[in-house]
């Protein structure tokens, strides 16, 4: 087989993908995240929501399919409204626990998200590659494998079949590759995964 420099790196690093919880939120509302350590990536499986992440001027705005991944620790706010004022992360989840939150009333919005655990001692190998935010469209020709995975993470949170822990890694992993695949396909330059 040819070398596949894009496996290494992931091989490398170990990358290893988690479903870390998400949120179902109705009304107005905003949620604050401190800066993290980890690869962070979301995807808003229903409604709209804005992402204001430090550092960036404008906020971006996700609608239902979209998918983000963030790579490197910087704070963030995920709102419905960039006016409301936000409630600090640690409020609302508890980080032993990968479950959906409630804000609100409704469910005007449900994103789900999980992180990337790096081996630490080649961890920048690949962040360093990456920009720092990755915003894959629902509407992109990436997305249609996206789309596929997040519907299935959805249902192995809904169902709770057996070994549904063991599928929701292995479908956060596949999401964490594809988002990493999409960028690359898209990228002008990609130095270390072309």
């Amino acid at each position: 087989m040819p070398s596949d420099p894009f496996s290494d790196i992931l091989k490398l690093t170990n990358a290893q993908s988690v479903v870390s919880g998400g949120l179902t939120a109705g009304g107005r509302w905003a949620v604050r995240f401190p800066a993290f350590d980890k690869i962070k990536f979301f995807a808003v499986v229903k409604g709209q929501l804005w992402l204001s992440l430090d550092g960036r001027k404008k906020p971006v705005y996700m609608d239902a399919g979209d998918v983000f991944l963030l790579a490197s620790p910087r704070a963030f706010t995920l709102a419905s409204d960039l006016k409301a004022t936000p409630i600090a992360a640690a409020d609302l989840f508890d980080p032993k626990v990968t479950a959906m939150v409630q804000l609100g009333k409704g469910d005007d919005c449900v994103q789900i998200g999980g992180q990337v655990k790096l081996d630490p001692a080649n961890a920048e190998v690949l962040t360093k590659v990456l920009p720092p935010l990755i915003h894959v469209t629902a509407g992109s020709l990436q997305a249609t494998v996206l789309q596929w995975l997040l519907d299935q993470l959805v249902r192995e949170r809904t169902t709770e079949l057996p070994g549904s822990e063991l599928v929701l890694a292995q479908l956060a992993q596949l999401m964490f590759v594809h988002i990493l695949r999409a960028y690359v396909a898209t990228a002008a330059v990609s130095p270390c995964m072309t």
